[in-house]
């Protein structure tokens, strides 16, 4: 089984999105994908509303999810770890211990050659529509690694 990590700063906004969307389009039985955030301000919390939101718009549900930090440990547990921008994969390549646990480090929209500016932006701060282009950023950037990651 391939186990795939979505990190964001938060783990409320973006990586619960990519994680709910990636999950939809992936066999189960093969994939196992989670997210984190490379923060502490959230542990414990469901995802931001916007996000539930902007999910439930697209028939999924990503309420049950809960925002943890990324842990040194998810190197040894996850085979890919995207990071949903530059600030977060150069804080997760920080605490890597070694040339195998920054191999597993991708910037998540670099699979998505269509698009230039590769970080996702934090919608947090604006308003629904901001969240309503991440999700169609992510969710067509799933489609791509999706793709991928069955054939």
């Amino acid at each position: 089984m391939t186990r795939i990590l979505m990190v964001c700063l938060g783990n409320i906004c973006r990586s619960p999105l990519a994680h709910g969307i990636l999950q939809s389009k992936l066999p189960e039985d093969r994939f196992y994908v989670d997210s984190a955030g490379t923060a502490a301000y959230h542990i414990g919390n469901t995802p931001d509303k916007r996000s539930i939101a902007v999910a439930n718009q697209h028939d999924l549900d990503i309420s049950t999810q809960s925002a943890r930090q990324f842990k040194v440990s998810d190197f040894d547990t996850f085979d890919i770890i995207y990071a949903m921008d530059h600030s977060n994969y150069d804080d997760i390549i920080r605490i890597a211990r070694n040339s195998e646990d920054t191999k597993k480090v991708k910037l998540f929209l670099e699979v998505n050659s269509w698009i230039q500016n590769k970080n996702v932006p934090d919608p947090y701060y604006g308003g629904q529509d901001g969240f309503e282009y991440v999700f169609k950023l992510i969710n067509d950037t799933c489609d791509i690694l999706a793709k991928k990651l069955i054939d």
